[in-house]
C-alpha cells in the first residue's frame, strides 16, 4: 500500500537516524498494527505489521538473527564486512 493511503498516520523517526535521512519511519495503526516506511520515499510503498510481528523482529535483530545478511563475501570467497557507504558521511 502506499504511505498516501495513510493520509492520518503520525510518522516517527528514530532519533539516532542518519543525517541524510536513510531510515525507516513507523507509524501507530489501528487494530494493533503498525507500518514502516523508508523516510527517503515518504510516498512510497508501506509495509504492514502486527505489533507482535514487530517486535519478533526487533528482538531477532537485537539478538544478532541477521547479522549474517551485513557480511558479503571477499574477493577469495571468504566472508568480510561491507564496505563503508559513501552516502553515510
Amino acid at each position: 500500500m502506499p504511505a498516501g493511503d495513510l493520509p492520518d498516520a503520525r510518522w516517527h523517526k528514530s532519533p539516532v537516524s542518519s543525517p541524510q535521512g536513510n531510515c525507516v519511519e513507523l507509524a501507530t495503526l489501528p487494530g494493533e498494527q503498525i507500518a514502516m516506511r523508508n523516510s527517503r520515499h515518504p510516498d512510497g510503498p508501506v509495509l504492514i505489521f502486527a505489533k507482535a510481528q514487530l517486535k519478533d523482529l526487533i528482538d531477532a535483530v537485537k539478538h544478532g538473527s541477521y547479522d549474517h545478511l551485513l557480511i558479503r563475501p571477499r574477493g577469495d570467497g571468504a566472508p568480510g564486512p561491507h564496505p563503508p557507504d559513501p552516502r553515510d558521511g
